[in-house]
């Protein structure tokens, strides 16, 4: 079980550095962006819809990157006075609800997506980006690594749970 949770969580590593990379080129071709449209009054839209196609992975990879690293937003002033086994079945049940919410989401995308690259959809905008099939191809790439994140978190609950004598580090997520 610990070496599923490890696998899962380094993937979640992984893409999550390349959300990290994604808002360091945002915050570069914002800049670029600003000083060309005011130093040489030139506005490309296809820099502008690139700064809107970096928002995808920034968005939709950190979401499973903050649930790794617990940065989420939680209740925890009734949580944290619960016995360690309380907490880990509130976190299976909150777990559970990831998975379910994630692969349901991924799967709705997944369409949505598909539908976009059957009709070669691009930018309705003269000088726009072509392929808009890609930026959209995040959106069940994000909502299933975060499934994959409700797993890793699942089977650490499970592992608190049975565990004989769970200390809070095993119960928790």
């Amino acid at each position: 079980m610990h070496a599923v949770i490890n696998r899962i969580e380094q993937l979640v590593e992984t893409l999550g550095a390349l959300a990290r990379s994604c808002v360091l080129v945002l915050v570069l071709l914002v800049s670029a962006n600003v000083l060309i449209r005011y130093g040489f009054s030139v506005s490309p839209v296809a820099l502008q819809e690139l700064e809107w196609f970096l928002i995808s992975p920034i968005a939709l990879l950190g979401i499973s990157y903050v649930l790794k690293h617990r940065a989420d937003v939680r209740v925890d002033f009734i949580y944290e006075k619960f016995q360690p086994r309380t907490q880990a079945a509130v976190d299976l049940f909150s777990a559970l609800a990831t998975c379910l919410i994630g692969a349901f989401l991924a799967w709705v995308c997944w369409h949505y997506m598909m539908q976009s690259y059957a009709i070669g959809e691009g930018s309705p905008d003269p000088g726009g980006l072509p392929h808009r099939f890609l930026v959209k191809a995040f959106l069940p790439l994000g909502f299933a690594l975060f499934a994959l994140q409700g797993i890793a978190d699942t089977l650490r609950a499970l592992k608190g749970l049975l565990a004989s004598n769970p200390t809070p580090e095993e119960a928790l997520p």
